[in-house]
């Protein structure tokens, strides 16, 4: 179907504009005002509403294959969609990991049956599949990047061996992505707190995965891609000492190290392990609030590039557990723009700024092709939001297969009223159009 919106305000590449836009063959047609149609398409009236680009999430875990008791893609591609994300990079963490590209490529056509969304996934690394992880050179158009454990995880995702962290960084030509935190000093600092008898509760994390175990890990990261002329992006930033390691001083574009920032190191503080307790634990941990107001001064300045969500879903049994069985992670792609839409209401940043590190700046850091902006010609991946709405988040409404939200009963004042994938309307009207499948991510690395 083809569809035109009508008199709405379009946040893009740092300006707000009063116009339309013509939505035809899966692509952005025509962006102006008063544009005239000569025939009849599907009208949406955009009066009082903000048309952004879709976001793109750059790192999600959506638990499939083996790990489906949690999550799957369908539903939670699903929840994207209904919270204005019209794409998603997914990591290797699944059950078996993608350590291999048949295991890679067998992700790829469980999304393509399956996810409303679009989307592209990781190649996983560990200290015995360096062949395997060189071949994904070979899909650098088409894979979004190679991720590394740089800390502790779970199996044998963490890649600790010196000798195949250098020939990653030397070998692979494509994007790199790291989850940085230092196995010893996690280590150290949960035999220190075992060895005072203490119980251990979630308020414990930040203490155990400290602010130097980040540091460390990242500055280590940063020295092997400054060796080889890496192209390193570090995920999931949290800590005020990290910051020190970033520039705002060239164009994105440019940049061989990037950092990621996630929604909810950005909302949450230590202080409120008293309130969620596990329900807000995950890796690496949200820390003190100094390293709270740390990532704004940086997300404004640009040393931290993209914003994020490190969706991460488990079960309830999962998190109602004792602290040192409970699982680490937060699902939170539903409502990642909304969330964030609370703090341009709040003064915190503007809505094109918002969109940049949203959209754009992920778009730009990953070099896709032809989506994350309003521009003729580029994918219909776009969200329309009313900014005076409010939305409770409630049992009721998550879609996330596992049932619950750290936001559980948060009251947003904004509504994302549509979503768009490819030009399709997968969400409108509190509904989500089951037959829309996203497509895979192209991206443009010469």
């Amino acid at each position: 179907m083809e569809y035109i919106i009508k008199n709405t305000s379009i946040v893009n590449e740092g300006k707000i504009m009063f116009g339309d836009v013509w939505l035809k063959d899966k692509r952005i047609y025509k962006v102006g005002t008063a544009i005239e149609v000569p025939y009849n398409i599907v009208e949406i009236n955009g009066e009082g509403l903000h048309l952004l680009p879709g976001v793109i999430d750059d790192q999600v875990h959506f638990r499939e294959p083996g790990l489906t008791h949690k999550a799957n893609i369908y539903t939670e591609s699903k929840a994207a969609v209904m919270g204005g994300v019209t794409s998603f990079m997914e990591m290797p963490n699944t059950v078996p990991a993608a350590f291999t590209q048949n295991l890679l490529e067998n992700k790829y056509a469980i999304a393509a049956n399956s996810s409303l969304a679009n989307y592209s996934f990781f190649m996983g690394t560990a200290n015995d599949n360096l062949d395997e992880v060189l071949r994904t050179n070979e899909k650098k158009n088409t894979v979004c990047g190679v991720k590394i454990f740089m800390g502790s995880s779970t199996g044998n995702l963490l890649v600790d061996n010196p000798l195949v962290l250098d020939k990653i960084f030397g070998g692979i030509d494509m994007l790199i992505a790291t989850h940085c935190e230092d196995e010893n000093t996690i280590k150290a600092n949960l035999e220190r707190l075992n060895s005072s008898n203490e119980i251990l509760t979630a308020a414990h994390h930040p203490i155990i995965r400290d602010e130097q175990a980040c540091f460390e890990s990242s500055y280590r990261a940063i020295q092997l891609a400054q060796k080889h002329n890496s192209r390193l992006h570090i995920l999931h930033i949290t800590t005020e000492k990290e910051l020190q390691l970033f520039g705002n001083m060239l164009p994105l574009a440019q940049k061989r190290i990037t950092a990621e920032v996630c929604v909810h190191h950005l909302h949450f503080t230590a202080n409120d392990y008293a309130e969620k307790g596990n329900f807000i634990k995950c890796n690496p941990a949200i820390k003190a609030p100094n390293n709270k107001a740390a990532l704004w001064n940086a997300l404004l300045d640009d040393r931290l590039d993209v914003i994020a969500t490190d969706h991460a879903p488990h079960t309830l049994e999962e998190k109602m557990e004792p602290y040192a069985k409970a699982h680490a992670g937060l699902p939170l792609v539903q409502h990642s723009l909304q969330l964030m839409l609370q703090y341009v209401q709040e003064g915190k940043l503007t809505i094109e700024k918002m969109v940049e590190k949203m959209s754009h700046a992920v778009a730009t850091c990953f070099q896709i092709k032809e989506r994350g902006f309003i521009r003729e010609g580029y994918f219909a991946d776009l969200v329309l939001v009313n900014m005076n709405k409010p939305y409770a988040v409630t049992k009721q409404n998550i879609a996330y297969k596992c049932g619950w939200s750290p936001l559980e009963g948060t009251i947003f004042n904004t509504t994302i009223e549509n979503t768009f994938v490819n030009g399709e309307l997968v969400y409108g009207n509190g509904q989500v159009n089951e037959s829309v499948r996203g497509s895979r991510i192209a991206f443009d690395r010469g």
